[in-house]
């Protein structure tokens, strides 16, 4: 890949003199999305050798922004941590914007949110190509389809820094709703990035079906009963027989695009009635081929399983890692026992070692089983929602706020399990009105209204050391006597005992026919994982993404960062049959934990050294540091002024 990059960038810079300075048109040279769009961008006078001035909004109106989309942000959030994480190991940033190229939300690699705050890629500016010329952001949103864009194919000569992958997200009607992006380094390859992004895109438009489509009969349907259940089956849904909206994976079972939505009569794609699907689980295309699923009736009802098939277990959700070891098992039992007594549960544990996965399994075997369990990010709400989020609100409690107002997650969690992930994250102004309705059960929503009575079980969970939190003033005393009266350890993957047995097991259930060579499941077991279980979840995820049923992984098909461990010798392929070493290769174990802990240092001490530049002014030294003042709240529990 490397090799190849001279001769790319080469003819780039004769494609650029060729249409900027000649006007001539360098076919061949870029791609025909490339220069489409470079001629879009110089119709409307674009000027390609300097940026335009661009002021992110104020935070204020970041904020309603971010409230408007707040279906988008909430869907996508769970797809944007864990390519934060996966971006901050890469030097990469992962972005969220809406459907006119509004920056929402960027996560990921400081040094590389600092860069990109250069050419005001930050949340409260607009990505879209009639502002910033070529980008994949506002080109994807142009095409309606994914883009990648590579140094020099950018519009602006300045943008020649950035390597930028984007993937649209539509909703079930087919409607552009926001944009997920993954931005790096031009001078690094971005060999995974669109396949990440589609595979995230993937499942944030898959859940947009789990809020419900009035009056519409569902379809979940594929041609391998394996993928049920999975954001790789197709979704269909059909209001008075005519095909209303669909997933892309729908689309692609019958070959259509998403302009057909609304014009497709049921008979026109299927050669059986919609009863056999409820009755046997299986439907005939107009080809005669065989699409096995079932049928979901209007917004509410539960899907119902196909009869005549066993259904295998779906594809693991995105960073669920759900088999405990002997010390998890003991842990479950001991915190399960607590938390029916009514006492709180605190869940430590470095990121990505499971602590949600653990506190949803509590909640499966606790006696509030059959009540819901309702999980906050505190560190992944947005500084304007966190609050409404929260505690609800009543109609007209600010701009934006939903008609007939709303009842907050707290009040979601009566009668069940409340679970607040990365707790020793929340923002200090709001851990006293939590302390107090962790005391009274008890809450007041936003605006006024009646206080509401509450009853659940408490689940709190954090990577970080809660008590040097208390000793430095960033956590409160209180709150943490109040939710520590049990706390449960999860150990971290690279203290795995048999890490190659994990990894067996896990490929083993979403693999399908795919094979693993010793020599690739040798480097597996051998790296530490310093992003732990949900690491090791996302780096399988992606070999399946990346590869066919059959298809035999080698070491070649991992990602760079395990290529460069320690070569294993080659060996047979891994499957089913055939026994691989259980032996992790020797490294230098916990490493990449302490270099981890070394860059979050870091990084916290850039941040206070901002902030103390800028006199506390929370907003000018987030503005300096390219990132977003909710990241500077999250990261050092910065006062607020400004």
């Amino acid at each position: 890949m490397t090799g190849r990059l001279p001769a790319a960038t080469a003819d780039l810079g004769l494609a650029r003199r060729e249409f900027f300075e000649r006007g001539g048109l360098p076919v061949g040279r870029v791609t025909e999305t490339i220069l489409q769009s470079w001629r879009r961008c110089q119709r409307l006078g674009l000027a390609s050798e300097r940026l335009p001035a661009i002021e992110p909004v104020p935070q204020a109106q970041l904020r309603e922004m971010r409230e408007r989309h707040e279906t988008l942000w909430r869907l996508a959030r769970a797809e944007l941590d864990a390519l934060a994480g996966d971006a901050a190991s890469s030097g990469s940033i992962v972005i969220l914007t809406d459907e006119d190229g509004w920056i929402l939300d960027a996560e990921g690699h400081p040094q590389f949110l600092d860069k990109a705050g250069r050419v005001a890629l930050m949340p409260g500016t607009c990505w879209n190509e009639n502002r910033i010329g070529t980008n994949a952001i506002g080109t994807a949103i142009v095409e309606r389809r994914s883009v990648e864009v590579r140094g020099g194919e950018h519009y602006l000569a300045p943008h020649r820094v950035l390597n930028c992958s984007s993937v649209p997200v539509h909703d079930p009607y087919g409607r552009v709703v926001g944009v997920l992006d993954i931005s790096g380094d031009a001078a690094v390859p971005p060999v995974h990035a669109l396949g990440l992004a589609r595979h995230a895109v993937a499942t944030i438009e898959h859940r947009y079906f789990d809020l419900g489509l009035a009056g519409c009969e569902l379809l979940r349907l594929h041609r391998d009963p394996g993928l049920l259940g999975s954001p790789r089956e197709g979704l269909l849904a059909f209001r008075q027989g005519r095909l209303v909206a669909a997933n892309e994976a729908g689309l692609r079972l019958f070959g259509l695009a998403r302009g057909e939505l609304g014009k497709i009569e049921f008979g026109a794609l299927f050669d059986d009635k919609l009863t056999r699907l409820r009755d046997d689980g299986v439907l005939l295309d107009r080809h005669g081929l065989a699409l096995y699923g079932r049928v979901q009736e209007g917004t509410n009802a539960a899907p119902r399983p196909a009869r005549t098939l066993p259904r295998p277990a779906p594809a693991l959700p995105h960073g669920d890692v759900v088999l405990f070891d002997a010390a998890q098992e003991h842990e479950l039992t001991r915190a399960c026992r607590v938390l029916d007594a009514g006492l709180p549960v605190l869940v430590l544990g470095e990121t990505g070692s499971g602590k949600e996965v653990f506190a949803r399994e509590l909640h499966r075997r606790s006696a509030r089983a059959a009540r819901p369990f309702v999980a906050v990010n505190c560190a992944a709400l947005p500084e304007g929602l966190i609050e409404a989020e929260l505690f609800g609100y009543e109609d007209g409690a600010f701009t934006g706020a939903r008609r007939q107002g709303n009842a907050g997650l707290l009040r979601q969690a009566d009668g069940g399990v409340l679970f607040l992930d990365e707790i020793g994250d929340m923002p200090p102004a709001l851990q006293p009105r939590l302390l107090r309705v962790l005391q009274e059960r008890e809450l007041s929503p936003l605006g006024g209204g009646k206080p509401v009575k509450l009853n659940f079980a408490l689940i709190c969970a954090t990577h970080r050391e809660l008590d040097a939190a208390v000793a430095e003033g960033r956590f409160r005393a209180d709150l943490y006597y109040r939710i520590n009266h049990y706390a449960a350890r999860l150990a971290p993957l690279r203290e795995q005992a048999d890490r190659a047995g994990l990894i067996r097991e896990l490929w083993a259930r979403q693999a399908g026919t795919r094979r693993l060579t010793d020599a690739a499941l040798t480097v597996l077991t051998g790296y530490d994982w310093p992003g732990n279980r949900r690491q090791l979840a996302a780096c399988l995820r992606l070999l399946v993404a990346l590869s066919d049923d059959g298809e035999t992984v080698d070491v070649a098909a991992l990602p760079a960062y395990l290529r460069s461990a320690r070569a294993a010798t080659p060996g047979t392929a891994f499957g089913p049959n055939v026994t691989a070493p259980d032996a992790a290769a020797p490294g230098a174990v916990g490493r990449n934990a302490e270099a981890d802990n070394a860059l979050d240092t870091i990084t916290e001490t850039a941040m206070r050294t901002a902030l103390d530049r800028c006199g506390g002014n929370v907003s000018r030294a987030a503005k300096q540091l390219g990132i977003s003042r909710s990241t500077l709240y999250r990261r050092l529990g910065a006062p607020a002024r400004g």
